[in-house]
């Protein structure tokens, strides 16, 4: 029965994709000139910078990709869910899945199916140029490693992306989380560059955030095949912060679509 649910919404949000043709090919359009630009800012760089870059194998333009395809989940995640939430208020539809018998978080879980889906086409897109066109090494990658790293990610920020949307529930405007989380995330999460490059007492923020780890072990299992034993620091602290997140973005969720059921505004935005 869950399938059949999953394959309706992912239906739903691939017609509409695909509806507006133009758009859909200009972001793959746009996605090339994205790498292309990393690509000659690497070559600027040079070996500047190198003794940051060693730990991920030294090479700026291949740490920078995984950095900017993998932080594609957590803007997916923080936009995905209220983008969802907002779409179904503006059609009107939010309140009748709210009351059918299917529960709150498969609901929200199923609508941002869509989102991920193209967001792990983006990612093996960006991988492939890396690979094929730019000469990036991943011939020593540790797919089942980067498979867990993966799938962890994918419920740390699917867990914020929800606090997110229960805020838009109540707030309408003006999300704190998605502000939070996407301006803390590309300045302290190494997305553009190694987190040591930073003093001291700002790696501290670095180091309570999920992507933070999960870039680095992205990397680690991708460009240097890092075994899982290995990988075992930035999979634990995945693993603490998907058990602290999950229940507390499912909670906030509720008592989001329980506040605006008392306040009469469920259907606004």
């Amino acid at each position: 029965m869950i399938y059949k649910k999953a394959f309706s919404f992912i239906k739903r949000d691939l017609i509409l994709a695909t509806s507006y043709k133009f758009e859909f090919f200009l972001r793959l359009f746009f996605m090339f000139f994205s790498i292309l630009t990393f690509y000659f800012v690497a070559k600027l760089i040079g070996g500047a910078g190198v003794q940051y870059l060693e730990p991920y194998g030294g090479d700026y333009f291949s740490f920078v990709l995984i950095g900017i395809a993998f932080s594609g989940y957590l803007m997916t995640a923080l936009r995905g869910f209220s983008e969802s939430i907002r779409g179904e208020q503006m059609m009107g539809t939010l309140e009748a899945m709210l009351v059918t018998p299917t529960n709150t978080s498969t609901i929200i879980t199923l609508s941002s199916l869509w989102s991920f889906i193209f967001t792990s086409f983006r990612v093996l897109v960006y991988l492939l140029i890396g690979v094929f066109l730019l000469g990036v090494d991943m011939s020593d990658a540790n797919l089942f490693a980067a498979m867990v790293i993966l799938i962890l990610t994918i419920i740390c920020f699917s867990s914020i992306g929800i606090i997110s949307a229960s805020f838009i529930m109540i707030l309408k405007r003006g999300d704190p989380i998605n502000m939070l989380f996407m301006s803390t995330s590309e300045l302290f999460g190494g997305v553009f560059f190694p987190i040591a490059v930073l003093p001291g007492w700002l790696q501290t923020v670095s180091h309570i955030l999920p992507i933070t780890y999960s870039l680095s072990g992205m990397r680690h299992a991708l460009l240097q095949g890092y075994s899982l034993h290995a990988l075992a620091p930035d999979i634990i602290a995945l693993a603490v912060f998907s058990v602290v997140l999950v229940p507390l973005g499912l909670l906030a969720f509720k008592y989001g679509v329980k506040k605006a059921k008392v306040d009469g505004t469920l259907i606004q935005y």
